[in-house]
């Protein structure tokens, strides 16, 4: 049942931090914010994991698990009580660093503990089951929110997702004895740093990978506000797009252990891009509300694969003792990844449009597919 508990507590900080780059997005448009500083402001939801993912998989590799899950989540909670007591654009700039900073600790804990439960084996089921809880969380946490929204307006929506953060935490500190938190691991084949672990070639092409995979869900859950928004949708019909994105993940994460058997890692991760680059081709081209539902689902069950995958592969592929470190390259990867095309496709969507934005991402993940197809045959 360790695990479980695990999920469900995760699930809470997950679900929260999801749906408030969502509340972020809506009520930056309601204070009039361009899409060059909806960009800056997703920027800055990736400078904190940036500079300490590779410092935090360390901790988590020397010093265990339980302080930087017990820490994250009360920052998390505290990122998303700011904007409550304080208002203005300004504010959620601050508000998306601090959360950023909270998630890279607590983010890469769970992963190395929830990995390091079982075998490889093992393994794959409990990561499959840490991406259904986040799905999940993606697919409720949008819904929340806009109906929230709609009720009771944005500021108090971030209060309401601050104190369930807050209950999480709570119950960390509570259950502390009930969960077999991972301590210091044993000592690392090789040392070197980033430099070394970049070094490995199997590694380093499946965490540049996933940085382009997690760019696009980003993108997807930035710019989908913004482009339902331009068209005339409410929040409430907005969280309903995005969720139907969230439903279709965790179909295909149920899924997943299945076709990884059948047809291994690397082929369902570039099929899975390949469905991803379709699907935001045709974006641009639609306006209502089942035709949106429909291109949510298909891209959830394409992207969905992506993130454990990654995850899971990245653990495999590490040295033995640096796991954590290994994953803490990956999330660095993905919040450069999460930083800088946030920012560059925010100005060109200002400056050319959103209908530029979803084709430059189709194109990114084509491209990704085809390098890592390429990459893993050469492997081979």
């Amino acid at each position: 049942m360790n695990i479980y508990l695990v999920l469900f507590l995760g699930l809470l900080s997950w679900m929260s931090y999801m749906s408030s780059r969502v509340l972020m997005s809506l009520y930056a448009l309601e204070l009039g914010a361009s899409a060059s500083a909806i960009g800056l402001l997703i920027g800055l939801y990736g400078l904190g994991p940036l500079l300490l993912s590779v410092k935090a998989g360390k901790i988590a590799d020397r010093l265990g698990t339980y302080w930087p899950t017990t820490l994250g989540s009360a920052g998390i909670a505290s990122g998303l009580a700011i904007p409550y007591f304080f208002r203005g654009l300004p504010v959620l700039y601050l508000s998306a660093f601090v959360m950023g900073v909270s998630l890279v600790f607590i983010n890469i804990a769970l992963q190395h503990l929830i990995a390091s439960f079982g075998d490889r084996e093992q393994r794959t089921r409990n990561v499959s089951l840490q991406s259904l809880a986040i799905a999940l969380g993606g697919m409720v946490g949008p819904l929340l929110v806009g109906f929230l929204i709609d009720q009771c307006g944005h500021v108090p929506t971030f209060l309401y997702l601050a104190l369930l953060v807050a209950a999480s935490t709570v119950a960390w500190i509570a259950c502390r004895r009930l969960i077999p938190h991972s301590g210091g691991s044993e000592k690392p084949q090789a040392s070197g740093g980033v430099r070394d672990l970049l070094g490995q070639a199997k590694l380093r092409r499946i965490v540049v990978v996933s940085g382009l995979v997690v760019a696009g869900v980003d993108l997807y859950s930035f710019f989908m506000p913004i482009y339902g928004h331009s068209i005339g949708l409410s929040a409430t019909l907005i969280g309903v797009v995005l969720g139907a994105y969230a439903a279709a993940t965790f179909v295909v994460r149920t899924a997943l252990p299945v076709l990884v058997r059948r047809w291994g890692e690397e082929r369902v991760m570039s099929a899975s891009m390949y469905v991803a680059g379709a699907t935001f081709l045709l974006f641009p081209f639609v306006h209502n509300i089942a035709a949106l539902l429909v291109l949510s689902f298909v891209l959830g069950l394409g992207l969905g694969c992506g993130q454990p995958l990654s995850l899971i592969m990245t653990y495999n592929r590490s040295p033995a003792g640096r796991s954590g470190e290994a994953l803490g390259l990956r999330f660095t990867i993905v919040n450069l990844t999460h930083m800088i095309i946030p920012l560059a496709f925010g100005t060109i969507g200002t400056a050319l449009g959103l209908v530029t934005v979803f084709f430059a991402n189709s194109a990114m993940m084509f491209g990704g597919g085809y390098a890592n197809a390429r990459g893993a045959a050469k492997e081979r």
